[in-house]
């Protein structure tokens, strides 16, 4: 997979961008897999956003047949887009219970006895492209398809066709490759994976993040970067490069 860095400066604004992505109109699918311990943490700030998940998260967490300390699939939820947006906006975002979600997530954390809470803040910078293979426990695992170029419809979707440049040839070839290729071609994008240091240390007191939130992408190249533009703009980011100021009205989230 491919990165891209967003131009999002803080916490609200990443949050922004997670939102359009997930609402953009050529999303087909999604899969957000969220840990108990960071619906647990959330909580304390996003009762009402989090109440059913919060729920689940009370019952795993008390299920003795779940141990806590592994990479058993009942610890992970699969939450909608809302309730991902409601944990990330928890952690991300200066507000009142902030610390104490902070501090219900470290607690959880430590008493599993893997993890140095403390010593992880100081120990890599959040959203490290090579921080995966040894996270644990992965705490927010989020991503989306989208739809195959062979099912846009030339009216609604008439932005991204024209993306391709005016000779029609150029987006029936993609199609072609997209269908006829081995394997099939797919459109993925996904958030980096989450652990203790994305969730406690990718903002400071003032809600700036302190490194850029990259979205991972693979397929045609053409495809995702027209999406990606658009999810900029709906965001309100600010530009990145000349590419996001071209005259594009079809790339809005919907």
């Amino acid at each position: 997979m491919e990165g891209r860095e967003l131009t999002a400066g803080t916490g609200d604004e990443a949050i922004r961008a997670v939102r359009a992505l997930g609402s953009h109109r050529y999303v087909a699918g999604r899969l957000h897999l969220v840990h108990a311990f960071a619906i647990r943490a959330a909580s304390h700030a996003e009762g009402a956003a989090l109440q059913e998940a919060s729920a689940w998260a009370d019952a795993v967490l008390s299920d003795e047949t779940i141990d806590r300390d592994s990479k058993d699939e009942r610890l992970y939820r699969s939450v909608t887009e809302a309730e991902l947006l409601a944990v990330l906006r928890a952690f991300w975002t200066p507000s009142p219970n902030r610390g104490a979600v902070h501090d219900a997530l470290g607690e959880l954390l430590d008493a599993i006895g893997r993890v140095d809470v403390a010593a992880a803040l100081g120990a890599r910078i959040p959203f490290a492209d090579d921080a995966e293979e040894e996270m644990f426990p992965v705490l927010v695992d989020a991503g989306w398809e989208l739809l195959p170029l062979a099912r846009l419809d030339p009216e609604r979707h008439a932005g991204a066709m024209r993306a391709y440049g005016d000779d029609p040839v150029l987006f029936e070839t993609a199609k072609f490759v997209e269908e006829h290729g081995d394997p099939p071609r797919d459109y993925l994008f996904e958030l980096p994976a989450m652990g203790e240091v994305e969730l406690l240390d990718a903002t400071d007191d003032e809600g700036a993040l302190v490194e850029p939130l990259v979205v991972w992408w693979s397929g045609d190249e053409t495809y995702c970067d027209y999406v990606l533009r658009g999810v900029s703009r709906a965001a309100k980011l600010p530009p990145e490069t000349e590419r996001d100021t071209r005259d594009d009205d079809d790339d809005e989230a919907s």
